[in-house]
């Protein structure tokens, strides 16, 4: 008796350590958090300092009125982007549906693009698949008739040994609108290639789901193809556990080819110079794998610190041999935000990516506001030449995005702007300046017909707008001077705002749509200047944070002085914007509504203002 209660106690003993090993382990190897920035949800930017010379691009802007300016097909569900880059070429595809998520029909859409700012129309790469009228879904009630697929997948791309392409994708079924299409009870996932000539290969089955039934299925199985590489590629995809990880919410819950059978989501991944695999699924939840992801060293919980909801988040190393996560840091899906580390475990700061929040222009099932779902390159699916990070992702389910964040990546400047637009090398105009660039107003450098090169704003979209800013060193006392040549002054605005760390504005400027300069007085506004339209406007404004006051100059009209309608310490951006500043939605507002009623004329074309800004300089006083 008295040996069996020391074995016992050993054995006790013994777990106790280890467990507590475990612990420890866990809490050495896990990622963190260390910084102290956090996000202020009241914002749709968060009072985050963005991550200096993002440039945001709207590649598809969804639109029911007018198709031919958007997808082709005018569905306003668009969700959920993967990206590669091969072939000097950048990759993207997403799921479409006409108006909601779960609600069939749907597709997975293919847009392409040599420099990630110029894409090609969507195309279907991956169709509608009609179910088999008396098709049951096991557990589930009701039978199949006229009923489609719906697609879901957490994987977009493979790369091969042999540098072949090849698409992923997802077919599962939902037999109603609360039916869930992820719940390892659908078809199978597909594969086809993409060649070089931008056609594609024949759609294969690569995974079935056990419930289906294959004799009833529309594509062959990969094993029948005659194509030895496209047979070599399954093969490797089948052997790799990381890859096979990014399966799991689709795959039969007992398949034995997913390494954690666990309902862990949107799993993310990057290797550690010392060959750890750090793990990332949605609610920041992490795990440490050393042998390739076949194991984990813990079951995956929240990474320290990390503010994360229900939307994906995204890690990889970055070309300068430092580590990033790009994710929503609040329990709302705004603002985007990326964090930096160097060795991949802790992270320091919290910077601004995407802090918009475009009104949500269609109704839908399960749409959500924000930009969202967030999704960079995998480790073996290419890296494009610029160093950039690249990322893609969604607006409200809605639109489509990617931008673009340089590395190192930083939120300061140092030296003074002295931006001339037309005397700066081609391609390195926006070097600095973040942009928020859509299809319908858009955020770029364009020349003349007389050969000199303008940032240009256009602005035709009614319910969003164009936007350019600077960060600058920062300044208690300053002066900046810009150069504005309106192509209009009966339709449009530009406002201007020189704002503080946390893009809180304290003077604002505006060449209004009656034709007359204003600047903001409180809630009012004064007429300093009146413009014409095709004239330029140089306009030079000194400020100082102390005495909460400033003097503006338009030409050589008389200067005026004029007081902070909000009070700050100093400047450090300043913003060039087509439209007013949006609050809404905000953290009051009910999400996922159910009879969420399109907005008012959503097909509204309106007349196109342009702003062209030739330079902006400044200077500390």
């Amino acid at each position: 008796m008295i040996t069996f209660q020391n074995i016992k106690t050993n054995i006790i003993t013994t777990a106790t350590i280890l467990l507590i090993g475990m612990v420890v382990n866990a809490q050495n190897d896990t990622v963190r958090y260390v910084g102290k920035t956090l996000s202020n949800v009241d914002y749709h930017h968060g009072q985050l300092s963005p991550a200096v010379g993002v440039h945001a691009t709207q590649i598809m802007r969804a639109s029911r009125e007018h198709p031919e300016k958007a997808d082709g097909f005018g569905w306003t569900y668009n969700h959920q982007p993967m990206m590669a880059y091969w072939n000097n070429t950048f990759y993207l595809h997403y799921l479409s549906a006409p108006s909601g998520e779960h609600i069939p029909p749907s597709q997975t859409l293919l847009m392409t693009s040599k420099d990630g700012v110029t894409w090609t129309k969507p195309e279907v790469i991956f169709p509608i698949y009609r179910i088999p009228d008396g098709w049951k879904k096991e557990g589930v009630e009701g039978v199949a008739k006229n009923l489609d697929a719906i697609m879901h997948q957490r994987m977009g791309f493979y790369t091969s040994k042999d540098k072949r392409l090849f698409a992923l994708a997802y077919y599962g079924i939902a037999m109603d609108e609360k039916d869930d299409p992820n719940d390892g009870k659908g078809i199978g996932r597909v594969i086809r290639e993409i060649r070089k000539d931008g056609s594609f290969g024949e759609i294969y089955f690569i995974r079935y789901n056990k419930t289906w039934d294959k004799s009833k299925s529309n594509f062959p199985f990969y094993t029948t193809s005659k194509d030895k590489g496209l047979k070599k590629a399954c093969e490797e995809i089948l052997s790799e556990p990381l890859v096979l990880q990014q399966w799991v919410e689709e795959a039969d819950r007992d398949d034995e080819l997913i390494p954690l059978q666990k309902p862990y989501k949107a799993f993310s991944y990057y290797h550690l110079p010392n060959g750890n695999v750090v793990g990332l699924w949605k609610h920041a939840l992490t795990s440490i794998s050393r042998d390739g992801g076949k194991s984990w060293d813990y079951m995956p919980l929240r990474a320290p610190g990390f503010v994360n909801s229900n939307a994906k988040i995204w890690g990889q190393k970055t070309s300068d041999n430092r580590y990033a996560t790009l994710y929503n840091p609040s329990e709302y899906r705004w603002p985007l935000a990326i964090s930096t580390s160097d060795d991949g475990l802790n992270y320091k700061d919290l910077l601004l990516v995407h802090g918009e929040v475009s009104p949500m222009r269609y109704g839908g099932n399960y749409k959500s506001a924000g930009p969202q779902y967030v999704r960079g390159i995998t480790e073996k699916d290419g890296t494009p030449p610029d160093g950039k990070i690249w990322v893609g992702y969604s607006m409200n389910k809605e639109d489509i995005w990617v931008a673009s964040i340089p590395v190192p990546v930083t939120s300061v400047v140092t030296e003074d702007v002295n931006d001339i637009f037309n005397t700066l090398p081609n391609g390195d105009e926006l070097k600095f300046w973040n942009t928020y660039d859509l299809s319908w107003a858009s955020t770029k450098i364009e020349k003349k017909s007389d050969g000199k090169k303008w940032l240009t704003l256009r602005d035709q979209d009614a319910f969003d707008y164009s936007r350019a800013e600077r960060v600058i060193p920062f300044a208690a006392k300053m002066e900046a001077v810009f150069t504005v040549m309106p192509e209009q002054n009966n339709h449009g605005l530009l406002q201007i705002e020189f704002q503080n760390k946390q893009g809180l504005p304290s003077v604002r400027l505006v060449f209004d749509s009656d034709g007359q300069l204003k600047v903001k007085t409180g809630a009012r506004f004064n007429t300093i200047a009146k413009y014409e339209a095709n004239k330029t406007y140089k306009v030079a404004v000194k400020l100082d944070a102390k005495n909460r006051s400033y003097t503006v100059k338009v030409n050589d009209e008389k200067e005026a002085t004029k007081i902070f309608y909000a009070p700050t310490d100093g400047f450090e951006r300043i913003m060039f914007r087509t439209g007013e500043q949006r609050h809404s939605p905000d953290a009051d507002t009910e999400p996922d509504t159910e009879d969420y009623d399109d907005l008012p004329q959503t097909g509204k074309l309106i007349p196109e203002a342009v702003f062209n800004i030739e330079s902006l300089i400044t200077k500390k006083l």
